[in-house]
């Protein structure tokens, strides 16, 4: 039986992170794992596999839309979905292997297997138990259904995010069911592939939650790239056979049901905590009762020795939360002083063009009563942009009106995912936007368009 300082259950981006800032920081440590490869549902069925169909199907639609228009005269590519399923495996596979080299570098034992917690203090795997001081629970998520439809990513018809990843063939039609990170995404990748997607969403504006003019502009955009929508619909069941399903739903407004046809239905209507099998509960371990792991300010359970991180825990479901909390958690363990500061989280919808938004939205703030200001500049104003017809979209700032400090942003446009962290490092700062719009940044850039709308909420952005 061997005995560590921490054991971590899970190797995502929460678990391996955690675990490599714990071996730094002088712990002993091991995670467990059951999947065949490191890395959780980020590296291996989620954000790595589907950037990379992203940036596939975002060539695809350059060259059929756009190279001419350069003088890149030729046949458009045909597609081979054999060979670009190879691709993303491809990076999948290095982005894996990669994080087991970090482990045998910084001496982590992988303990391969599903974990269970007895008791603090003992995690067991298979039929052997293994004793830590200390337990972090990094188990993450997966994807969440509708009462009464089945996923069944073998089939290939209902799927969910991880079966979209595997379809055997591009699809002629797809229902999507949820207009939230991750059915556009993968949305936009069948729709550039020549699928007709029609997204279905229970409320009504697509990525709920998220700033008003950015949901405005994103919706428009993505139709004009052919995605279709039926908002305000309340998606009833779905009905499938061997080849085919059918989507019935009823409209809001006015109780009226439809039903759609579809080759293929994704489901894609959030993500929830994973802590099946492991046996917390049993082991004294509260919940909220949304099924995530309570925890306090330092990531600890109610039970000594335990603590949890990541999608397990309340909170946005990103891996870089994660990651964060992985390693804050290892300071925790280390004796040190760990911190996440919860207000300047990014998050990325990585279609094209790209969305990026961190802090409070317009919405949000006024709601508390917030005196404020707001900035605005379009990249049809920036040259870098229009040069690669990515002039749509926009960058909005907003700051105190008092102050000046910056509170929130969104980005719609070229880069907006690269571009967001510029405002994260002013706000995690207490910046304001006049330190953005005195910054000097080189000429032609997209991130010009940031520090105009920064310009806004002073005299004037200079090319609006």
């Amino acid at each position: 039986m061997a005995s560590y300082d921490v054991i971590i259950i899970g190797a995502g981006p929460g678990g391996y992170v955690s675990a490599i800032r714990c071996a730094q920081l002088g712990l002993k440590t091991a995670v467990v794992e059951g999947r065949e490869t490191l890395g959780g549902t980020c590296l291996n069925v989620g954000c790595i596999p589907s950037k990379a169909l992203l940036n596939a199907t975002h060539h695809l639609h350059e060259a059929e839309h756009n190279f001419a228009k350069m003088g890149l005269k030729g046949k458009s590519p045909s597609v081979d979905w054999n060979q670009m399923k190879a691709y993303k495996d491809d990076v999948v596979g290095q982005n894996t292997g990669g994080i087991e080299f970090l482990f045998k570098k910084n001496k982590i034992d992988w303990i391969k297997g599903w974990a269970s917690v007895p008791a603090a203090g003992k995690v067991k795997v298979g039929d052997e138990v293994h004793e830590a001081k200390n337990i972090v629970v990094a188990t993450g998520s997966v994807p969440s259904s509708l009462p009464g439809i089945t996923v069944d990513n073998d089939a290939g018809v209902v799927v969910d995010s991880t079966g979209a990843l595997e379809l055997p063939k591009v699809p002629k039609k797809m229902t999507v069911i949820g207009a939230g990170v991750i059915g556009l995404e993968l949305g936009s990748v069948y729709a550039r592939l020549g699928t007709e997607v029609t997204v279905v969403e229970y409320m009504d504006a697509i990525t709920p939650g998220m700033d008003a003019d950015v949901q405005r502009t994103f919706k428009k955009l993505l139709e004009k790239q052919g995605l279709q929508f039926i908002m305000g619909a309340a998606v009833q069941g779905v009905e499938a056979n061997k080849t085919k399903a059918k989507v019935s739903y009823k409209l809001k407004k006015d109780e009226s049901e439809h039903v759609l046809d579809a080759d293929v239905v994704l489901v894609a209507t959030g993500r929830k905590a994973f802590t099946d099998g492991l046996g917390l509960a049993e082991a004294g371990v509260e919940f909220t009762e949304r099924g995530q792991v309570k925890t306090d300010a330092h990531w600890a359970t109610n039970v000594s020795g335990i603590y949890a991180i990541g999608d397990a825990i309340v909170g946005p479901m990103l891996a870089h939360k994660a990651e964060d909390e992985g390693m804050a958690v290892a300071e925790v363990l280390a004796g040190k002083h760990g911190h996440v500061n919860y207000d300047v989280i990014p998050g990325v919808i990585y279609t094209s063009p790209e969305v990026a938004t961190v802090g409070k939205t317009e919405a949000a703030l006024k709601a508390e009563g917030r005196k404020i200001k707001v900035g605005k500049f379009s990249f049809m104003g920036n040259a870098r942009a229009k040069a690669v017809f990515q002039g749509d979209g926009f960058v909005k700032l907003i700051a105190d009106a008092d102050t000046d400090r910056l509170l929130g942003a969104a980005i719609i446009g070229p880069s907006a995912g690269d571009m967001i962290h510029e405002i994260c490092v002013a706000m995690e700062y207490g910046g304001s936007a006049q330190d953005v719009a005195m910054t000097c940044h080189a000429h032609p850039t997209y991130s010009e368009a940031v520090r105009e709308a920064a310009l806004a909420l002073g005299d004037g952005a200079i090319h609006a």
